[in-house]
């Protein structure tokens, strides 16, 4: 795997010369509301790798302080995800352990005459907010004694108040520019069950109150996120101080990676799959990492991703193609290799003898021969692709068969085409072939040079294969398409399926396997396979468009 090598890094091994930290620990906190996409794998990989680098911790904590819509499904998914990623957590924790800590930091914060209890609702709290060009507002709840607040917030605990009746708000600076620092929120009030906590609590920390304390309660040296928190930093630090954390934390933010046609949001994943435009989290065609899993991805083919696309403080785009390369570099020298023939077009060998079958050695790998062989069979029927068929010859670039003309079938011999039949519609139906014993394969014979190589699938052997073709799931906004909502912007035509065949050496494929087909793409087993109804999704074809970044 490549070595991690970027500007956080470089602030590590910094903190770590000058004395500033002894150790460093990472934490991945995501929200166990949703399953996890590619975009958090970028966090998992630069989280795990950076501590990697320096023998740190990275703790896996889940950030479960919103009661809404989380649940153990997702704290399942988030774990799979992160063993399927290669990653052990130093330890797991979640941000409702702290319930109680944090509760505390909360009081000393209305002693010390830093938080109230305010009446304002939600609307009211965001008209009092003011602008990005002009100042908030003080709440006429601001100036309550410390004894009313704390009566207030422990009635606020004990249930006394409706859902949004009362908050509790820091008091920092109504006018501050930074719109962060003007008396954000710290609890809401909810009544509804917590996945872990059931109907022990009703109050529930903000995000950017819990989640500075829980930094520090697990010693947390180097807090990781994205750019969009990067204003969010001075009230991290504000809390850390005011709350005297003996562990002070320090927040760092690289900027987002976008990538073509892809969804990288956890509100629009949900909408999908919740809308029925998908089948789900793990459909093949989401950004999921269990939809990246299913459609064939591997683990070290999204790691070597990320570490190449790296990171800075600015927001950058990648293409998606560009995860396609690093699949195909992680799995040209393992993956084995098989004909299959995906829009089947019968083929009779006329001069080839009735009722038997003959076998051929065929490389598990060209590319990596210790991979060995396995045995292919030739007949007089034969399956070949109706895209290798003409029936006239188009131009000199065409390599595959035509009548009158000779290709190599793979691994076995050269046929000719001579003449076809169709049916009332004038759909060719059947292609009339001789072939010539003395091209058998491994025989020399360099003075004839075939049209082309094709694939085949012998007809009595062969294995039914259903094929799941996919392409991008939502269209990138563009000048024609802008104002359209992204549902809108979905395509259509994303999942498509065909009805083809698959070599006899493919019979025994289990779901997850992985493999090449030849002249198609790599192809994995679907989690619906069985023995009798073999189902393969493709991964990525053969062609790269793989930009590498100047």
């Amino acid at each position: 795997m490549a070595e991690i090598n970027n500007f956080i890094k470089t602030i590590m091994e910094n903190d770590l010369r000058e004395g500033k930290v002894d150790h460093i620990a990472t934490r991945f906190p995501p929200e166990p509301n949703a399953y996890l996409h590619i975009g958090h794998a970028r966090a998992i990989i630069n989280d795990f790798e950076l501590s990697m680098a320096f023998n740190g911790t990275t703790n896996l904590r889940f950030d479960d302080t919103n009661p809404v819509n989380e649940g153990a499904e997702y704290v399942d998914g988030i774990i799979a995800d992160l063993k399927w990623l290669g990653y052990v957590p130093t330890n797991v924790f979640f941000g409702s352990d702290y319930f109680e800590k944090t509760y505390e930091k909360a009081i000393l914060l209305i002693k010390k005459g830093l938080a109230y209890v305010d009446d304002l609702s939600q609307e009211e709290t965001t008209a009092y907010r003011g602008t990005l060009t002009e100042p908030g507002k003080n709440s006429p709840y601001r100036d309550r004694s410390v004894e009313e607040n704390l009566r207030l917030f422990q009635e606020m605990r004990d249930g006394k108040y409706a859902d949004g009746e009362k908050t509790l708000r820091a008091k920092i600076d109504m006018a501050s520019p930074n719109i962060n620092m003007r008396d954000p929120v710290m609890y809401r009030i909810l009544h509804k069950e917590h996945h872990r906590q059931g109907n022990k609590w009703c109050i529930y920390p903000m995000y950017d109150f819990a989640h500075p304390l829980q930094d520090s309660f697990e010693g947390i040296t180097h807090s990781l996120c994205s750019i969009e928190y990067d204003n969010h930093r001075p009230l991290y630090d504000w809390f850390i101080e005011k709350c005297e954390m003996e562990n002070v934390p320090h927040q760092y933010e690289w900027g987002r990676l976008n990538i073509t046609n892809t969804i990288m949001s956890k509100r629009y994943l949900r909408q999908l799959v919740e809308g029925g435009y998908v089948t789900g989290y793990d459909d093949p065609r989401m950004p999921t990492l269990v939809g990246l899993r299913r459609k064939g991805f591997t683990a070290s083919s999204i790691k070597e991703f990320i570490l190449y696309t790296g990171l800075s403080r600015i927001n950058s785009t990648t293409e998606a193609s560009n995860l396609d390369h690093f699949l195909m570099e992680d799995q040209k020298l393992v993956a084995p290799r098989y004909m299959a023939v995906f829009d089947p077009l019968p083929i009779v060998i006329d001069n080839y003898p009735d009722g038997q079958v003959e076998w051929f050695d065929a490389s598990n790998n060209m590319e990596n021969l210790e991979m060995g062989t396995h045995k292919i069979a030739f007949s007089k029927n034969l399956y070949i692709d109706r895209d290798d068929f003409v029936e006239v010859k188009p131009n000199k670039k065409w390599k595959r068969l035509a009548l009158d003309s000779e290709v190599r079938l793979m691994n076995s011999y050269f046929v000719k085409a001579v003449s076809v039949e169709k049916d009332e519609n004038g759909k060719i139906t059947l292609v009339h072939c001789t072939y010539d014993p003395a091209t058998r394969s491994g025989l020399d014979f360099k003075e004839r040079k075939p049209n082309g190589t094709i694939q085949f699938c012998e007809a009595s052997t062969c294995k039914p294969v259903t094929f799941n073709l996919f392409d991008v799931l939502i269209f990138d906004e563009t000048e024609e398409t802008k104002g359209l909502s992204f549902i809108e912007r979905l395509n259509n035509d994303s999942w498509q399926t065909k009805n083809g065949f698959v070599e006899v050496a493919a019979k025994d494929v289990q779901p997850g396997d992985h493999f090449q087909l030849m002249r198609n793409g790599y192809y994995c087993v679907d989690k619906l396979s069985t023995g009798d109804n073999l189902v393969f999704n493709r991964t990525c074809s053969l062609k790269s468009s793989f930009t590498p970044n100047n």
